[in-house]
């Protein structure tokens, strides 16, 4: 169908998921399964504890569900399944107001304060792993910062992306599949020239990413620089990939760039996204 091989490994995990909770209604075969287990399910969803931190799931993260499962239902009929239940096209209203107050960037001084303890974290490990995750965290700030990367967009980075000449990154299938070509400023060309040709060059891997660790570990390394900061804001803040490209944007946008320069560095395919920087710098 065209979709991102993100997407793809996603929906998988989601659907996995389904059948997972279906086993557990005594659902063991596909045949089985009703209209009115989509409801029980997404009822289930909208009411379970979110695994990872307190609160439970996100709208976005629901949603995301819902499709998947539909993909899923749209899939059985296709196969001949005629007694599979029709898809729900069920989703939940994303309440923006809520969404831009949820949103808290970091300002620019934090952004340095926070990259200038980069060489301060991990006293007690060998020098070699000391070295590995070090260098991982100044490439997400400039990666995920300085170049407004999502979080997969950033992930699925290849050496090959990176084209040192024209001092540009090539994003490949970004939100809604669509490529963009993203410009390196002066301290990203040297950040990311220092990263290949010093380190990432020297390590046997299996891939060709630029970044060693999963997504998961990126995150966590973040968490571990905001705890050794003494900074109490740092520390109030939450802290992850994506806000690293909030903040990026916000100061963008306090340092004079035009929202339509900004949407067309983020990717963004449509200005209504990007005026939530508007609203956050207003309140």
């Amino acid at each position: 169908m065209g979709f991102s091989n993100s997407v793809v490994y996603d929906f998988k995990l989601r659907a996995k998921e389904f059948f997972e909770w279906l086993d557990t209604q005594g659902v063991s075969q596909i045949t089985k399964l009703q209209q009115k287990h989509l409801k029980n399910y997404f009822n289930y969803l909208q009411t379970r504890p979110n695994k990872r931190q307190s609160g439970g799931l996100s709208v976005s993260h629901l949603n995301h569900s819902f499709t998947a499962i539909d993909k899923l239902m749209e899939f059985l009929h296709q196969i001949g399944l005629k007694t599979a239940p029709t898809p729900t096209n069920y989703r939940l209203k994303v309440d923006k107001a809520q969404r831009i107050n949820n949103i808290e960037p970091l300002t620019q001084q934090e952004i340095k304060e926070l990259q200038a303890n980069i060489p301060n974290i991990y006293p007690n490990l060998t020098y070699t792993k000391k070295e590995a995750k070090q260098e991982q965290l100044k490439l997400i700030f400039a990666l995920y910062y300085a170049c407004g990367l999502r979080r997969t967009e950033g992930y699925n980075l290849t050496i090959k992306d990176i084209d040192f000449d024209k001092r540009t990154i090539f994003v490949r299938q970004g939100k809604n599949y669509k490529d963009r070509i993203v410009p390196m400023n002066e301290s990203v060309y040297k950040a990311l020239q220092h990263y290949i040709y010093n380190f990432r060059n020297l390590q046997k891997t299996t891939h060709k990413r630029l970044f060693l660790s999963t997504t998961g570990t990126l995150n966590k390394s973040l968490k571990h620089l905001q705890k050794t900061t003494q900074n109490k804001q740092i520390q109030n803040k939450k802290l992850t990939l994506h806000i690293l490209r909030h903040s990026i944007s916000t100061h963008l946008l306090q340092n004079g760039m035009s929202i339509e320069n900004i949407s067309r560095f983020l990717g963004h395919s449509s200005l209504d996204s990007t005026q939530i920087y508007t609203h956050i710098i207003n309140r």
